[in-house]
């Protein structure tokens, strides 16, 4: 671990190497897990903002989920995350013809419909991020269903901070992620 500014940084992130495959995982990410991804309080208003343009975007069974749950839930420890259909995917999933999951925002986004990529927790996968009162944690988040996008990484020789670059600088700016590369140079 080592400090950047007001985060506490896992070495994990510079040297364990990541790249999505989304043709061998299908996009388990977002249909896997007990949870809906986390968002933050600033997210739930943009999500409740953009929805009517994202929602023609969104499977029915989505659709139906947000519009039972609402376009963000609030757990029984008090955390924010989006509604799942039905106990399994996330509600802003979306399929493409090849099976693979997608996110109704980001078609949304790439559609020019919103200027919202999607919640940072997702932009950031396999990063995680965790504040506290006075510092964040910024982790690498192991999970079996990557394995394949382990071994592209390493195929690829692309660390995850490499990966979630574009991400990493969304949640913690560009001087940040500059004092990173330095830390990464000198590893």
């Amino acid at each position: 671990m080592f400090q950047l500014g007001k985060t506490i940084v896992s070495e994990d992130i510079i040297k364990k190497d990541f790249v999505c495959n989304l043709n061998a995982c299908k996009g388990a990410c977002c249909i896997e897990g007990e949870a809906g991804a986390p968002v933050t309080e600033e997210e739930v208003v943009i999500l409740k903002e953009i929805y009517p343009k994202v929602r023609p975007f969104l499977r029915s069974e989505g659709i139906a989920a947000i519009e039972k749950h609402g376009t963000h839930i609030k757990t029984d420890l008090d955390e924010l995350e989006t509604p799942l259909v039905e106990g399994k995917e996330c509600a802003y999933v979306t399929f493409t013809d090849k099976g693979i999951a997608s996110c109704g925002i980001e078609d949304a986004f790439n559609a020019g419909a919103i200027d919202f990529i999607k919640p940072i927790s997702c932009h950031l996968y396999p990063v995680r991020v965790q504040d506290y009162s006075e510092f964040a944690a910024v982790n690498y988040h192991r999970w079996p269903i990557c394995d394949d996008a382990c071994a592209l990484g390493k195929e690829l020789k692309v660390p995850v901070y490499k990966f979630v670059k574009t991400a990493l600088i969304r949640k913690f700016g560009e001087n940040w992620y500059s004092e990173l590369e330095k830390v990464a140079s000198e590893m």
